[in-house]
């Protein structure tokens, strides 16, 4: 299968409609020729931009309805394509009214929402996200044509015990959309790379660019580093600083097959 992972440019100098009207004219170019499409997190405003987010956040049934989750969707079903949406800042109905989550959306080939899942993990110890958003608790495994699919988001990478029970959950691949800065990119590609390793797995990590205000006086420098890690540890597709598409092929049973061959986690005692 053909994998197109699209590292966007979320510089503050770009509105927020601006840059959906750009990306979404970009999967629609991409998406005849694939057949998943990965996008970052909080790309619509970008992941260092809260207090933007929280003022764009809407529901999950309006987004779809009216927003560029719907016009990817369509894309979806006009192409048969895959797309992992990347994350957007969640209004809560029903029961979670008044709370707001960091919601990643996987969409599936008929242009249906296959799932969600709400980010675990809130970044800012003392501030940021941990202060604005509310935490996800359910863990997430979807069949995609990567197989079995974990879905994590950007800080969840720091923890691999949430790894270790998307495994357990039957987890052949993850996708995890993310907002790493420059001064912390180099943790990025190693922890990346050891959680592929670990379990065996797939790792498709989807990164953003460009300059970002933290609301706070600060400018953070999004890190890029979109990058492919095979079950087998190797990265396979690595990307820079600019704004960039990874086009990858991907076996899915390479996952298999390494776990037949070297057979590590059969030695697992915890």
């Amino acid at each position: 299968m053909r994998l197109n992972a699209i590292q966007v440019n979320v510089d503050s100098s770009e509105s927020p409609d601006a840059r959906i009207e750009r990306v979404v004219s970009q999967v629609e170019q991409l998406a005849p020729n694939c057949d998943f499409i990965t996008l970052p997190e909080l790309w619509e405003t970008g992941a260092f931009d809260l207090q933007l987010g929280l003022e764009r956040a809407k529901t999950l049934d309006d987004l779809c309805a009216d927003g560029w989750l719907g016009a990817l969707s369509r894309i979806a079903t006009d192409n048969g394509v895959w797309i992992h949406a990347g994350s957007f800042m969640e209004r809560g109905v029903g029961d979670d009214e008044g709370k707001t989550f960091n919601t990643s959306v996987v969409i599936d080939n008929s242009g249906e929402v296959a799932a969600t899942y709400r980010k675990i993990h809130l970044f800012g110890f003392d501030g940021g996200e941990v202060t604005l958003l509310d935490p996800g608790s359910e863990l997430v495994v979807v069949d995609t044509p990567l197989g079995r699919t974990g879905l994590a988001t950007c800080y969840d990478i720091r923890f691999p015990e949430l790894f270790r029970k998307l495994l357990d959950l039957g987890a052949e691949a993850m996708i995890v959309p993310t907002g790493w800065p420059l001064s912390r990119i180099n943790t990025w590609t190693t922890l990346a790379q050891a959680r592929a390793i670990e379990n065996q797995l797939w790792l498709i990590g989807t990164n953003e660019v460009g300059s970002q205000d933290n609301n706070d006086g600060r400018i953070i420098e999004l890190g890029g580093a979109t990058m492919v890690v095979s079950p087998a540890g190797k990265v396979v597709a690595f990307s820079d600083e600019n704004e960039a598409v990874i086009s990858i092929e991907i076996d899915p049973s390479e996952t298999v097959q390494i776990r037949e061959r070297f057979p590590i986690l059969r030695d697992r005692v915890l």
